[in-house]
């Protein structure tokens, strides 16, 4: 029973639906978590504390962001198990948190209106008002103010600027911000906190319309029928080799 999709679960089916049958069909417990995945999550927490800080109007220390972030990876360590790339270690990787959170403390911050805003909003399709069947449900990062909506995202190397118009998420942030707030967001930003050998922040920036709404919808419709089909395959790519569920793809194709 689908009850809701959002941009996370419709990039997975189209990555591998084979993985989105054994994490949301089957709920197979995963195994580990890559260390790129932990990383990723881990920042996301620190930054959403500090965000919300800043709402509040309380003021916050670079060594306290530190603290908040050793403490949300403690946690993770605790609850799952942690799979490392041949090249990375734990150390390198807290170090090198430590220090994107410091390009980004210390660069010019916008004022800010919201964070970590929760949707959950029917996706209607803009040319003809029809529905489909389940909403569309995710957290927007950040809205600052004047309408800009930012995502955060953490990458081995910078992202191509050319990849922001297939970017789907943006899409959906985009889409689930008119639906809030009654009107277009006047800029999508991507916030990308690079783990290079230098580590660096780049920022990217793009908008959508009708059209990408449209595309939205129609793509979310295929994936939402190849799920109640019970069409899920395997999808090979670079992606395997880190992938929790490599055991049970290899059982499933056996079989």
């Amino acid at each position: 029973m689908i009850d809701h999709l959002s941009a996370s679960q419709i990039n997975l089916y189209l990555q591998c639906p084979l993985k989105y049958r054994f994490q949301y069909v089957d709920q197979i417990p995963k195994p580990f978590k890559p260390s790129g995945l932990v990383f990723g999550s881990v920042i996301h927490s620190a930054l959403e504390w500090f965000h919300k800080e800043r709402l509040k109007g309380n003021g916050v220390s670079l060594e306290k962001l530190f603290k908040i972030f050793e403490t949300d990876w403690y946690c993770q360590k605790v609850e799952t198990i942690i799979r490392f790339k041949e090249s990375g270690t734990e150390t390198k990787l807290l170090v090198m948190g430590k220090e994107l959170l410091g390009i980004y403390f210390r660069s010019p911050l916008n004022k800010i209106k919201g964070a970590e805003v929760p949707f959950l909003v029917p996706l209607l399709n803009p040319d003809n008002g029809k529905e489909l069947e389940v909403p569309i449900e995710g957290i927007i990062d950040l809205i600052e103010e004047d309408d800009v909506v930012v995502e955060f995202k953490t990458s081995s190397a910078t992202m191509d600027p050319q990849s922001l118009s297939d970017h789907l998420q943006l899409t959906v942030y985009s889409y689930a911000y008119k639906h809030l707030f009654g009107k277009e967001a006047r800029l999508l930003r991507i916030i990308n906190l690079v783990k290079s050998r230098t580590p660096k922040m780049a920022i990217l920036e793009t908008s959508r319309g009708k059209k990408d709404y449209e595309r939205l919808f129609n793509l979310t419709t295929e994936v939402l029928r190849g799920i109640k089909s019970g069409h899920f395959y395997p999808k090979g790519s670079w992606m395997c080799k880190e992938c929790e569920y490599e055991t049970n793809c290899q059982r499933w194709q056996s079989n």
